[in-house]
C-alpha cells in the first residue's frame, strides 16, 4: 500500500486529490482536518473560537503524529507546517511528500465558492479569509518548500491531471529509493 502526504494551503486541492489519488491507487487516506474535528467533535472554526489557535495547532500536532507515517495518502491540514517540530515530523516519517500549491487568485476563488469555508477554513489573522490569501501564501511558502519532494501547481489543471502527474512522479525509480 502507498504512502504519502499532501501539504499546501488551504484550498489548493489536497482532500480532492488524496480521495482521486486513493481511488486510483486503491488504497485509503485521510482528512487531518477531519479526522481532528471527529475527535473532538467540533469544527475547526468551532476550536478556534471556542479554545484558540494555540490550542486548535496543538491537536493538529497530535492528529499529526498519529497518522504520518502510515501506509495511507494523508492530506494535512494548511497550516500544519507552521511548527518546526511538524515540518521535522513531515520529513523524517511522512515521505513523499507533495506540496499542492496554487495562486492566490485560484486559492480566492475556490474558497469563495467552497460552502464549507466559513465552518472549516476560518481566518487566522483577524481579517477576512480571502483577505489574507496573498500574505499567508507568501509567509508559508518557504516552509512548504522545505517539507516538499514535489511540488504541483494546481491553479489550471483539474484533479485527474494532478493525480496523473503524482502516479507519473511515484513511478519513478528514484522516489521510492528516497521513501523511508
Amino acid at each position: 500500500m502507498p504512502r504519502l502526504t499532501l501539504i499546501g494551503y488551504r484550498g489548493t486541492g489536497k482532500s480532492t486529490i488524496a480521495s482521486v489519488l486513493a481511488s486510483s491507487l486503491k488504497c485509503s487516506w485521510i482528512d487531518a482536518d477531519t479526522e481532528l474535528e471527529r475527535e473532538l467533535g467540533r469544527s475547526v472554526a468551532e476550536i478556534i473560537q471556542l479554545d484558540g489557535e494555540e490550542a486548535f495547532r496543538d491537536a493538529e500536532s497530535a492528529v499529526l503524529r498519529r497518522l504520518v507515517g502510515q501506509d495511507l495518502i494523508l492530506a494535512t491540514g494548511g497550516g500544519v507546517i507552521l511548527r518546526e517540530a511538524n515540518r521535522m515530523l513531515l520529513k523524517t516519517h511522512g515521505r513523499p511528500i507533495v506540496w499542492l500549491d496554487a495562486d492566490s487568485f485560484s486559492v480566492r476563488l475556490r474558497l469563495k465558492t467552497d460552502p464549507f469555508t466559513a465552518s472549516r477554513r476560518p481566518a487566522l489573522s483577524g481579517k477576512d479569509v480571502l483577505e489574507e490569501v496573498e500574505s499567508t501564501l507568501r509567509f508559508r511558502e518557504p516552509l512548504y518548500r522545505e517539507c516538499a519532494d514535489l511540488r504541483i501547481d494546481t491553479s489550471s489543471i483539474d484533479a485527474v491531471a494532478v493525480v496523473r502527474c503524482i502516479e507519473v512522479w511515484l513511478s519513478s525509480s528514484d522516489v521510492m529509493k528516497e521513501k523511508r
